[in-house]
């Protein structure tokens, strides 16, 4: 008997939880279906967080791609449909593969394993980025090298803290209903060892009574906390780096990582600092959103930040 997971229509950060909630309860061996058939839009978070779906399992799960045409030309030139057909047993049309650059897609779907792979990256993605962020999202040309830096930083944290590879994908695209502009979206997603078991293997980390995820990534991202030694210059900043860019230019940063998702947001978004309690999945998920400037005003940081204190906690 087949268990199947189906994956809702809109596919974005807040309803991949979805997915997780069906997909948590099932034991390594089940025969899992992940439908894809009904799904009509995802974003790059919800892609590449569907790829960490068959890397998080033992046995190779099978995937339904979606009937309809549009979304399965996109899927496909994202670059979802070839890294899934290497993970996952394939149901549907293939469609023939495109080039990314015949969309807003900033940077396709790519493979993160090594060092390497960070510094191509950003060499592929740098004068596009450039050409987006100044001349359609109207942000200063000084965004251009801080962005570059932001989105190795976050790639590198897949070296360093999953134990495994991940993925990162880049697109451009309007929030029509909640901020009325063009934004750019960063997803870095991989379910290797997660935070709180990578700051566990610190020589110096000592658990508390309260240790857990969502103290893990209030450590990591609030507190720049590192599994490295003190000795390491630099270790342990890149969250750090990542949370002053988004601060600077009125983004929003989430990091979803075991049993917690952590949220920076600014005022157009209404997202809780800290949820606790989630299904279970491994791993971490970061999503970077940076929205078009409007006016000559300089963008002004109205972050309400993640609460220390758990405030905004959900249990």
């Amino acid at each position: 008997m087949t268990t199947v997971i189906s994956v809702p229509p809109s596919l974005d950060e807040a309803s991949f939880e979805q997915v997780i909630e069906q997909l948590a309860p099932l034991p390594d061996g089940e025969k899992i279906l992940i439908d894809a058939r009904h799904a009509r839009w995802a974003s790059p978070y919800g892609l590449t967080a569907l790829l960490c779906v068959a890397q998080a399992r033992r046995d190779r799960l099978a995937f339904a791609l979606p009937e309809h045409a549009d979304t399965l030309s996109y899927w496909s030139r994202i670059g979802f449909v070839r890294h899934a057909a290497e993970l996952y047993e394939m149901h549907g049309t293939v469609p023939r593969a495109r080039d990314a650059h015949e969309s807003d897609v900033l940077l396709e779907i790519t493979p993160i394993t090594q060092s390497d792979d960070v510094h191509g990256v950003v060499g592929r993605i740098q004068q596009k980025a450039a050409d987006i962020l100044h001349g359609q999202l109207n942000l200063d040309t000084a965004i251009t090298g801080a962005f570059g830096m932001t989105l190795s930083e976050a790639c590198q944290n897949i070296v360093e803290h999953a134990g495994r590879g991940g993925w990162v994908a880049v697109q451009k695209y309007t929030y029509t209903k909640r901020l009325g502009r063009k934004v750019v979206v960063i997803a870095v997603c991989d379910a290797g060892i997660g935070f709180r078991k990578s700051l566990e293997s610190s020589p110096g980390h000592r658990s508390s009574d309260r240790w857990d995820d969502g103290q893990a990534l209030e450590d990591a991202v609030l507190r720049a906390t590192s599994r490295f030694r003190h000795g390491d210059k630099g270790r342990g900043q890149g969250l750090a780096g990542i949370r002053r860019f988004v601060s600077r230019w009125h983004g929003k940063l989430t990091v979803r990582s075991g049993t917690a998702r952590l949220a920076i947001a600014p005022e157009w978004d209404a997202d809780l600092p800290l949820t606790e309690g989630l299904p279970f999945f491994p791993g971490a998920q970061m999503q970077i959103v940076i929205p078009e400037r409007l006016g000559d005003a300089p963008v002004r940081a109205g972050s309400r930040g993640a609460s220390r204190s758990r405030l905004g906690s959900r249990p």
